[in-house]
């Protein structure tokens, strides 16, 4: 699901948890996650979503993005966790 400014707030009503990747085409390593971000969405029935942060500035400016990929995770609407950068899928810091 690609999310833009106007459909991130509606992303976010639902009360389940969220993984959004800020990303962009151009970006080696937000690639190299995609395919992790998918086995994890499938593996903890989690939703995940995409903002491309060129074609989103002002949304992205919005959650303080500079630097990607950046994952943030959302519960009940709510950030709760930011991991910036490609990590492992065993990522020990995530819960």
């Amino acid at each position: 699901m690609n999310l833009t400014s106007e459909t991130f707030s509606k992303a976010l009503e639902d009360n389940t948890v969220l993984i959004v990747d800020f990303w962009a085409d151009w970006c080696g390593p937000c690639l190299k996650v995609a395919p992790i971000l998918e086995e994890i969405a499938n593996e903890y029935n989690v939703k995940i979503a995409k903002v491309h942060v060129d074609e989103q500035q002002i949304l992205a400016a919005n959650y303080d993005i500079s630097t990607i990929p950046t994952l943030m995770v959302f519960e009940n609407g709510i950030p709760v966790k930011t991991v910036v950068g490609a990590q492992h899928k065993y990522y020990r810091d995530w819960e």
